[in-house]
Parts: C-alpha cells; sequence; structure tokens
C-alpha cells in the first residue's frame, strides 16, 4: 500500500449511536486532537503530553466559548502513528444522551475541528497503511452484522483472512509475469527455459483458485444483508402462526378468518448463527377485496426479490392445482412447509422437500431451521473458514474481472498470440487484485466504500 498521505486537519464525530444510554464517546482524530482536548480542559495544547497512552484520565470539561462546564468525562490519548487511524487520536467518554454529547462536538468544532464525514476515521486508517480496502470493509461488515456466523466472517476478514489470500492470489499472477519474462528473454534458444505450455497450465491453475474464492460471494452477500425469506401461501395456511414461532414473538396477528395479514411484516432472525430476513405476505388467493388485493401485490414483489420461500400449506391438504402451479413457477428456491402438522394423521410422512411443522407442539420447528440454513448457506457452513468469504459486491466483480484476465492470456497463448502481446492480461489481472486490497483505489471508489459507514467510525 501507498504510505501516509498527508491530512492536516483534525476531525471529530460522535462514535457512539445518538440517544439516551449510560456512556457516549466522542471522537477526535487529527494532528490537533490534543490541543482540542487540551482547550476543553482549559489547557494549552500540552495539556496532554506528559499522559500515558491508552490510560483514562477523568477531567472537567468547560465550553470554551463561555467556561460554562460540560460534563465530568474521561479521556484517553492514542498517539500517532499506534493509533486506528494512524494519527493523534482523543477519545472522550461522556455521560450520554443527547444533549451532552451534541454539545461537546459543537465545542470541539468551535475550537477548530471539523465534523467528520460517514467513515473517515476508518477511511484515514486506510490511507495511512493501518488497512487494506478489504479490512476497512470488514470494519462496516462488522457493525453491521446481523447474525453471529456473520460476525465471524467479518472479524475473520478484518485479521486479513481475504486481504492475505487476495495478496496470495497476485503473487501467483507475478509469478506468471516472470516465468513469461525468463521464456521471452531467450527468443534465440532451441527450447526455451520455461516453456509456454507449463505457464498456461499454471495460469489456468490461478484461474481455478480465484473461481473458488468466487464461489462464496452469493452465500457471502446474503450473509452480510440477510436471506430475504418469504412465507407464501392461501389464508389461513399458518404464514402468519410459523413467522410467530420462527421469530420467538407474537409480531403477526393470527386469528381464525382468512386475509388478516394485508401488509407484509418484516423481522431479522438467526437461523443456526445465520441471518435470514423473514417476511410474512399476505395470503394469495382470488376474489379479496380491494385492500387484501394491494396486499398480495405486495406478497408479489417480495417474491420477485426473494432468495428463498417458504410455501405453506396445511398437513393433510395436497399439492395440486393452482398451489401446484405457483411453486413450479418460482424461480426461487422453495421449501414446502406442512402446517399444523399436530392434527394431520400421522402416517403421512416428509418428502419431496417438505417439512411438516406444527406450531403449537414445536414439532418440525428445529428440521425447518437446519433445512433454511443448509439450503441458503452450505456453502459457508462446509467451508469451515478453509477459504475466505468475498461479502462484497465490489470485490465479486474485480476478481471475475481478474479471472477473465488469466483465462484470456491462455487462451491467447493457446491461440499462437505472442506472449510479449499476451502478459497485457496479466497486467490487467494483476490491477483488479490489487484493486481489492486498495493498492490502487480510484478515489470514486474509496467514496463508494466509506459512504456506506456510519459517521464516527
Amino acid at each position: 500500500m501507498e504510505g501516509p498521505r498527508p491530512l492536516v486537519d483534525t476531525i471529530v464525530a460522535q462514535a457512539t449511536p445518538p440517544g439516551v444510554g449510560a456512556v457516549a464517546m466522542i471522537r477526535l482524530s487529527g494532528p490537533r486532537a490534543a490541543a482540542v482536548a487540551g482547550a476543553l480542559m482549559g489547557c494549552g495544547g500540552d495539556a496532554m503530553a506528559g499522559w500515558a497512552p491508552r490510560q483514562g484520565h477523568l477531567r472537567v470539561l468547560r465550553d470554551p466559548r463561555c467556561g460554562e462546564t460540560l460534563d465530568r468525562a474521561l479521556l484517553t490519548i492514542f498517539p500517532g502513528p499506534a493509533s486506528y487511524t494512524g494519527e493523534d487520536v482523543v477519545e472522550i467518554s461522556t455521560h450520554g444522551g443527547h444533549a451532552i454529547p451534541a454539545t461537546l462536538v459543537e465545542a470541539c468544532i468551535a475550537l477548530g475541528a471539523r465534523p467528520a464525514s460517514p467513515g473517515e476515521f476508518t477511511q484515514r486508517a486506510y490511507l495511512n497503511g493501518k488497512l487494506d480496502l478489504t479490512q476497512a470493509e470488514a470494519v462496516a461488515d462488522l457493525v453491521a452484522a446481523r447474525a453471529p456466523k456473520a460476525r465471524t466472517v467479518a472479524l475473520h476478514q478484518l485479521e486479513r483472512g481475504l486481504g492475505d489470500r487476495i495478496a496470495e492470489l497476485r503473487g501467483q499472477v507475478i509469478g506468471l509475469s516472470a516465468l513469461l519474462v525468463q521464456h521471452i528473454d531467450f527468443p534465440d534458444e532451441d527450447e526455451a527455459p520455461v516453456p509456454l505450455g507449463r505457464i498456461a497450465e499454471e495460469a489456468a491453475g490461478v484461474a481455478r483458485q480465484i473461481d473458488l474464492l468466487l464461489a462464496t460471494a452469493p452465500a457471502g452477500e446474503l450473509l452480510r444483508e440477510g436471506a430475504v425469506t418469504v412465507l407464501a401461501g392461501r389464508p389461513n395456511s399458518g404464514k402468519s402462526s410459523l413467522f410467530n414461532a420462527l421469530v420467538g414473538t407474537e409480531r403477526a396477528i393470527v386469528t381464525e378468518e382468512p386475509g388478516t395479514t394485508r401488509d407484509a411484516i418484516e423481522a431479522v432472525i438467526s437461523v443456526g448463527g445465520f441471518p435470514f430476513r423473514l417476511v410474512d405476505t399476505a395470503g394469495l388467493r382470488s376474489g379479496a377485496g380491494r385492500v387484501e388485493r394491494l396486499g398480495i401485490e405486495v406478497a408479489h414483489r417480495y417474491l420477485e426479490g426473494a432468495d428463498l420461500v417458504l410455501y405453506c400449506q396445511e398437513a393433510g391438504s395436497a399439492m395440486a392445482g393452482r398451489d401446484a402451479e405457483f411453486v413450479e413457477s418460482l424461480a426461487t428456491p422453495v421449501v414446502v412447509v406442512r402446517t399444523k402438522w399436530d392434527l394431520a394423521e400421522r402416517d403421512e410422512v416428509a418428502g419431496d422437500g417438505n417439512v411438516p411443522v406444527s406450531v403449537k407442539t414445536g414439532e418440525g420447528i428445529g428440521q425447518l431451521r437446519e433445512a433454511l440454513r443448509d439450503l441458503v448457506f452450505r456453502d459457508v457452513v462446509e467451508n469451515r473458514d478453509e477459504v475466505p468469504v468475498v461479502t462484497r459486491r465490489r470485490q465479486a466483480g474485480l476478481l471475475r474481472e481478474a479471472a477473465a484476465e488469466i483465462k484470456a492470456f491462455g487462451e491467447a497463448l493457446a491461440s499462437g498470440i505472442p506472449a510479449e502481446v499476451a502478459s497485457a492480461h496479466l497486467k490487467s489481472a494483476e490491477s483488479a487484485l490489487e484493486e481489492i486490497l486498495g493498492v490502487i483505489a480510484p478515489d470514486e471508489v474509496l467514496d463508494r466504500v466509506f459512504s456506506d459507514f456510519c459517521i464516527g467510525k
């Protein structure tokens, strides 16, 4: 990565969510971080010079504009470059709520600090060489993690699990270029030191490794965002009861009257450590009233964007007619859930993708959860961290570009194109892998990556 860039301004932001809480934390980063904090204590810019790094100090803070006491807070200094951003950082832990943190931020701004942009602290960490771009993205993934496995994958990426793998692949591409140079530098020999066939074979091996990494991308994206799982079926088929059972609380209204659900109800749940966005929708039927028809239209929109559909049908009733046609028409994977299993004849057995459940007895709920996890996240479950997980479309797109360039390189050699010309594909592949790490990263890429962060991170 490139060396630190000169950043002359000092930024400030509240690093904890605004609102009522026991403690809030204000973060300063930049060359004047200690001076701004010192002014809040009523001292000069060297007020923190003798402080031990990374140890809290309790001080009274005052508004330099009027001398009013703002709070009694705990201040900690992290001198650069041994800090999160690589710059001097001061963290101020205050009482929570709305007024105190907001007033402290205003006071810091009055002393010359600038309000931080979303993700600017992490962006400075990247610019100062503390993180590569995959690690910076992992920070955002960790903050937004909705389930334990999403957290585990983000932590693995933060520890350079993905970054090291990308760097290793980049090294292999550079190695291919070195082999090609050896071949090109001996044009007059009867047999080149490195045959083109060997180079092409090794290039194919690198492309296969990239494809293996790319195979984790679909599940990786769902780990970040949660797999959209839509409950569908006819009215009174047990959708809302199943929704409540999976969520673990009474979120959806359940009555014996058909058509109770008029709109989509969402909840994020963790199934085996994996995130699912569960959506209860209106029962699908013809002849519904105007309001119910609107709910059915909403249901169809959710079905179009679903990653998985749970089609609910009462146990004991045959899957035929419109129900069968509807299930077969869905392009999304479908699990047919046989609801009200406690009322069915016991000689009916599950099969052909059917999962019988009873929300009254709890029978089948565990089996359904396992089916959801395995159907959507089987590759990640079986992976066991042997292969890092690609979690971002940006990463996946650049990996596809790198793989395509390496394959094009092999095809060029096979078709007799001069090695000097074919080598341009290797350079393009190397550049794509470097962009994943942020070794080269256009400003618009950085803006897009860090705009997803919260302010203060």
